[in-house]
């Protein structure tokens, strides 16, 4: 579900309506998806007043949800492009708020989360995209809680002290809640999110995961995090190596002069973009002869953009000045200082120019992501050419062999414009080389299947491990000091009916082994399992970090962290105890376990019917009587504790003792996912089994751990120069 559905109106109407697929890598991205799935994909069709019924166009299901003329100036270029836009964009231009605008946006999120609601199959998955339908998720949800509902939003989220000036900022974020993911494409848009939500509604966030009052006496969790969007990266090179393209950016040299150097700057014609600060360094770089237009031609596509809004037309006068005082001060007969175009292009042509250009400029003051500065690595196989880069956009946390620079610096701009010019072919080529790889191994196709596999846990479990998977070991096995994190039941070991006849895989203790022989690598075993019981049971070599409880108890190098219980949590301990075993013997074949902090209920011998009712009269019992007890439930265990803590906080606490500059988690079940929310952007997580997850990777069982962790010795031993010993 998107602002606008993939098709452009051509003309026509009934069955002679004629439409053509919409540029652009949403469609790209989820064009596969949808005729996997046989989706249906609802949109607004792009023409005012005009009602169409459902179509199917090139093999997808279009579901078009009509607006009226006054919708789309008060929601579409109201409140969505002169109130949500600047205001997510750090209110570089100033934001409007009018109550009429707000009614729209409401009155049109309805009625997008209607057209949802009436399509989607029992159970269906509900994708949404983008700051425009910020209320869908929690009106779908509140029409449909069988969905599973997922929001992304491709534009940046402000810090609080921003967007607290929205007067509906709470309106906003809880109808982002409706969702089970929100995807960002920074994981400080995630940060902010959270933060936002703390600020307005209280909410226990850990790492990326959010506990959301469920309407009873649960909770949610919602995942926020960052999936940074990417291109079709292939596609784009394609275009970039056929000789007709070539040709066509060789023609586009010529016809500019033939300068030594061309820089290239393209953007929607937005104050966002940072074009005004772009021009400004470029005529002050001619001014003071560090360049000159014999040499260097600056070519800036400015495609136009929302041309209704008033503070786009000032934009655009206000560019048109500066192009035309700066090419009457300094163009020349025969070459023009900047090639000023206000009009979109052909894809074809846009990767003719990219090829034509040494110097790609990209000075965003905010962006989300900038795809441009993606488009044109990718289209860049000569390993040549240069991309300057505003710190300020997304792809500045992916494209760090770029010129990162600060735009609002017009001095930093300029120097980083002349290193540009400068840079020696080897350093060119030696950046260049990266970033295409960055681009080549992160494209618009692994977005989208790792937001939808978070969103549904239902990522394919192919035999062995994957290529990637592989990939990101050997790269984590290069880090300087590795801890590697394992679960137990289910990861190590086997399920098993009896969790004291529970023993980890005899290749899994082997590759543990190897592990503490290696030089700089430490291994812990992180189980929701009492310390008692699990050193019992893992039986762990020696060297081996022990967390037990969900992290209340931590047994590190020189001794056991001890549970050093307050008055007042012995004596709610002693009472949840009576509580939940009174519970308990009302279900033939459930159990009660008892942890240093709290007690565990076990379901995993009745049915599922029985067990799910039994655990929901536990979890009520506890909640009327002792208010404000943890509770968390795992694979047939519902766990409550008068001290609360999880494996995320005991995973950063391992990682603080250890010092590990990168970390390796595995983990099986829900109680993990906490572990896999602290990790960091040069750890990785895998989820073993099916079900939801936030981890990057997953495998299929306790075997595929075995291969995992064996690759993983190799890999170490490589990187440190060392040998295994099997035995």
């Amino acid at each position: 579900m998107s602002n606008r559905l993939p098709v452009d109106y051509v003309g026509g109407d009934g069955p002679d309506t004629e439409w053509k697929t919409s540029p652009g890598g949403l469609v790209t991205a989820l064009e596969p998806v949808m005729r996997a799935a046989d989706g249906a994909w609802i949109g607004w069709a792009g023409v005012a007043d005009r009602e169409f019924d459902a179509f199917e166009h090139d093999g997808i299901e279009l579901i078009p949800v009509s607006l009226t003329a006054d919708e789309v100036a008060d929601y579409y270029e109201g409140f969505s492009n002169d109130t949500l836009w600047p205001l997510y964009h750090d209110v570089i231009a100033p934001p409007s708020f009018h109550r009429e605008w707000w009614d729209a946006y409401v009155r049109v999120n309805r009625r997008f989360a209607d057209a949802a609601a009436l399509a989607a199959a029992e159970d269906a998955v509900v994708w949404v995209q983008d700051y425009q339908l910020q209320l869908v998720p929690r009106m779908l949800r509140e029409q449909r809680p069988d969905l599973v509902i997922g929001f992304f939003n491709h534009i940046p989220f402000p810090a609080y002290g921003i967007y607290s000036q929205l007067p509906w900022r709470r309106q906003v974020v809880d109808g982002l809640l409706g969702a089970d993911v929100i995807g960002f494409q920074r994981a400080a848009d995630a940060g902010n999110f959270s933060r936002a939500v703390r600020r307005l509604f209280g909410y226990t966030t850990r790492g990326s995961v959010i506990e959301v009052p469920d309407g009873g006496t649960g909770t949610r969790r919602v995942v926020a995090r960052h999936f940074p969007i990417s291109i079709d990266a292939a596609g784009f090179e394609e275009i970039a190596r056929r000789p007709e393209v070539q040709a066509r950016a060789a023609e586009i040299r010529e016809s500019l002069g033939s300068p030594r150097t061309v820089m290239l700057g393209v953007d929607r014609l937005d104050y966002t973009k940072g074009i005004r600060h772009r021009l400004k360094a470029f005529g002050e770089l001619l001014r003071d002869d560090r360049l000159s237009v014999e040499d260097v031609t600056l070519v800036q596509v400015a495609s136009p953009s929302r041309e209704r809004v008033e503070t786009y037309r000032q934009l655009r006068d206000e560019i048109e000045l500066t192009v035309g005082r700066l090419n009457g001060d300094y163009s020349t007969l025969g070459h023009q200082a900047i090639a000023y175009l206000h009009h979109g292009y052909p894809r074809e042509e846009m990767v003719a120019l990219y090829l034509a250009a040494d110097v790609m400029l990209v000075t965003a003051l905010r962006d989300g992501m900038n795809l441009v500065a993606k488009e044109y690595v990718a289209c860049r196989f000569d390993n040549d050419g240069t991309l300057v880069l505003s710190e300020f956009t997304g792809a500045s946390d992916e494209l760090r062999q770029a010129i990162l620079v600060n735009p609002h610096d017009i001095e930093g701009l300029k120097d980083a414009m002349i290193g540009a010019v400068e840079m020696p072919q080897k350093e060119r080529a030696r950046r260049m080389r990266s970033l295409r790889k960055r681009v080549r191994d992160n494209d618009v196709a692994k977005w989208s299947a790792s937001f939808l596999e978070a969103l549904t846990g239902s990522g394919r479990l192919t035999a062995g491990l994957s290529d990637q998977l592989m990939a990101d070991l050997d790269r984590l096995a290069r880090t300087d000091r590795m801890l590697v994190a394992l679960d137990f039941d289910g990861t190590l070991a086997p399920i098993v009916d009896r969790p004291e006849d529970a023993r980890a895989t005899d290749g899994a203790r082997r590759a543990i082994e190897q592990l503490l022989g290696l030089p700089d690598t430490r291994v812990a075993i992180v189980s929701g399992r009492a310390l008692g019981s699990l050193t019992e049971v893992a039986a762990p070599p020696e060297g081996v970090l022990l967390s037990g409880s969900h992290g209340v108890e931590l047994q590190l190098d020189g001794g056991d962290v001890t549970i050093d219980l307050r008055d007042a949590e012995r004596a709610d301990l002693d009472r949840l105890t009576d509580l939940v075993e009174r519970v308990a013997s009302t279900g033939e074949g459930a159990w009660v376990e008892h942890k240093p902090a709290g007690i565990a209920l076990h379901t995993r011998r009745m049915s599922p019917t029985a067990g799910a009712a039994l655990q929901q009269a536990a979890r009520g019992r506890v909640a009327e009587e002792l208010p404000g007890i943890t509770t968390r439930s795992g694979k047939s265990v519902l766990e409550f504790s008068v001290r609360s803590s999880d494996k995320g906080e005991s995973l950063n606490r391992l990682r603080q003792h250890v010092g590990a500059s990168g970390v390796l988690y595995l983990g099986d079940d829900v109680t993990d996912e906490d572990a896999f929310a602290v990790l960091e952007a040069d750890d990785l997580g895998v989820k073993v089994g099916s079900g939801k997850s936030i981890a990057s990777h997953r495998v299929r069982s306790t075997a595929d751990v075995v291969g995992l962790l064996e690759h993983l010795v190799e890999a170490r031993a490589a990187a440190a120069g060392a040998s295994p010993r099997w035995p």
